[in-house]
């Protein structure tokens, strides 16, 4: 009996001999070669030729930030398949949510104001809005190697027939390796449109002070930024329309080049070996801990490959790249729930130490940003130029007006780190210095969670009020993915449940915060980490 136990066992152990295309990539190209005919073209008028429009009056604009209650929360990931752990028991357990800034954009509860609502106080009127946001979701960057490193050593092995797995690696007998580089996956275009329709939903109202000029938005020229601005503004105005309804400024961004939505090319130690990269290090000391037991455990499956600790990485990173690309991943139930906290504070760690309030040039980086910021509320041209702020489209009224009720811009994931570290936000750093051997106690302990922070789609909002609702603002408060941030790290703004701070008071807070930030030190100055890094607020150690 035992023996027939066995036989039928045998089937479901035996490894799996890889097919010839295992780890290769798999690139496809529409639309295809030679279907573009010209000829074909005036058989399909757009529809300013067709006309028989019929009527289309407008109505009026939304102001849900005022008005709706309850406020509409962003949770869904439709049409991405949500994964589970490999004990995958707890449904509760969102393995998405601990995707560092590889996770979708949701709305976070709380940063220490539970209570705190983003619609605006009652009796409080809205003057104007500011929006810093983060590309939606795309493939690897440049300096992203891990997964296609990891195709790299599975198509190695399968070109030397040395490759062969089993068990829950069984599937890589067949895996290609189907990622881009660099651009915005459909799931980040989707997102970018919605968050554009969300955007005019909550402050299109404010369009209404709009009377002699369009709005300027402004993104960097990097291909993915450009999408993820057009893609928005066909949200927040209209498909067909929106090209001729606001000004889409692009800022170059490229080494040497001064651009405040991408401050690191104006910063040289941000992009150094020991001290750009410094949260890769202090990271990879975490990730010699948590992935050991899943190396372990991996290992047997697979034949023809070592399954370093950086490929097991890897691995992760596959499970949140491919799913935000493809809409699903067999990567993804590979690890714990346990390993999946480990893989978040990974990626914590890396923010932390790489742009936050951990590394020397995270509050100048994000410097640039928070000076223009003081510009528009004080509408006063900036006249020192110390940063990482554009002397020539910064002095001009066409480039960067002063007078607008609502200002957009698209940055990236550091962009945002960067730029809450130079605001000050002291309650996003009260759980640092981060250690990197273990994760602090409770999640809810942990006040810097790069998913909450900088995830794909991530939102930093200024709301500017006023309180009464008058025509003149009187305060100003944020929120960072729909939770409300205390100010109390500004000097000025002190402690309110619904986290305001009187404007006289931030912008005074600011220019002296301004005034700490070393820029030409932090960023260009000779220097070595400290030993320990004991750092909370981005600035090197005076």
């Amino acid at each position: 009996m035992l023996a027939i136990v066995l036989l039928f066992a045998l089937p479901f152990c035996t490894a799996e001999s890889a097919s010839s295309y295992a780890g290769s990539t798999v690139v496809d190209s529409y639309p295809p070669p030679g279907a573009t005919n010209t000829a074909v073209d005036t058989y399909f008028p757009d529809a300013s030729q067709v006309g028989y429009a019929g009527p289309s009056p407008t109505g009026a604009e939304p102001a849900a930030i005022v008005t709706a209650v309850p406020f509409s929360k962003v949770e869904g990931v439709f049409p991405l398949s949500r994964p589970n752990s490999a004990d995958g028991a707890d449904t509760a357990f969102n393995v998405m949510r601990h995707w560092g800034n590889f996770a979708p954009m949701y709305s976070v509860e709380s940063f220490g104001l539970p209570d705190a609502s983003p619609v605006i106080p009652e009796g409080c009127g809205l003057n104007g809005v500011h929006l810093l946001m983060r590309h939606g979701a795309r493939y690897p960057a440049s300096d992203e190697p891990g997964p296609s490193q990891f195709a790299a050593e599975i198509h190695a092995a399968t070109s030397k027939k040395a490759l062969s797995v089993t068990g829950d690696l069984k599937f890589l007998a067949t895996w290609t390796y189907k990622l881009a580089t660099t651009s915005l996956t459909p799931f980040g275009r989707e997102s970018m449109f919605s968050n554009g329709v969300a955007f005019r939903y909550r402050y299109g109202e404010l369009l209404n002070a709009f009377t002699d000029h369009l709005p300027v938005f402004r993104t960097t020229s990097i291909d993915r930024m450009v999408d993820a601005a057009l893609t928005f503004a066909a949200g927040f105005f209209d498909v067909r329309t929106y090209e001729t309804a606001y000004h889409q400024e692009i800022i170059i961004q490229a080494n040497n080049f001064n651009n405040t939505l991408s401050p690191c090319e104006a910063c040289p130690n941000a992009n150094s070996d020991d001290i750009g990269n410094f949260g890769d290090t202090q990271s990879n000391k975490w990730a010699d801990i948590y992935l050991q037991d899943a190396r372990r455990r991996l290992q047997p499956m697979i034949q023809g490959v070592n399954l370093t600790i950086p490929l097991v990485v890897a691995m992760q990173e596959l499970c949140a790249l491919e799913t935000v690309a493809l809409g699903y991943s067999k990567f993804c139930d590979l690890f714990t729930e346990e390993e999946w906290e480990g893989y978040e504070y990974y990626a914590n760690l890396d923010f932390w130490y790489t742009c936050g309030p951990g590394n020397p040039t995270g509050a100048a980086q994000g410097l640039g940003y928070v000076q223009e910021l003081v510009s528009r509320l004080t509408h006063t041209p900036i006249n020192v130029w110390n940063s990482s702020t554009n002397g020539t489209l910064d002095s001009s009224n066409i480039t960067f007006p002063l007078d607008q009720p609502i200002y957009v811009d698209f940055t990236h994931g550091v962009g945002i780190a960067s730029v809450v570290t130079a605001l000050n936000f002291t309650s996003l750093a009260a759980s640092g210095p981060l250690p990197t051997d273990h994760i602090p106690p409770h999640r809810s302990h942990q006040s810097y969670v790069s998913s909450q922070i900088a995830p794909f789609s991530s939102q930093l909002v200024a709301q500017v009020l006023s309180c009464p609702a008058t025509e003149e603002p009187t305060h100003i408060r944020f929120l960072l993915n729909d939770a409300v941030v205390p100010l109390t790290g500004i000097h000025g703004c002190t402690e309110d449940s619904n986290g305001l701070c009187a404007l006289p008071s931030f912008i005074s807070g600011m220019h002296e915060r301004i005034g700490q930030i070393d820029f030409a030190h932090d960023c260009f100055a000779n220097y070595t980490m400290p030993n320990p890094d004991n750092m909370i607020d981005g600035r090197y150690p005076s």
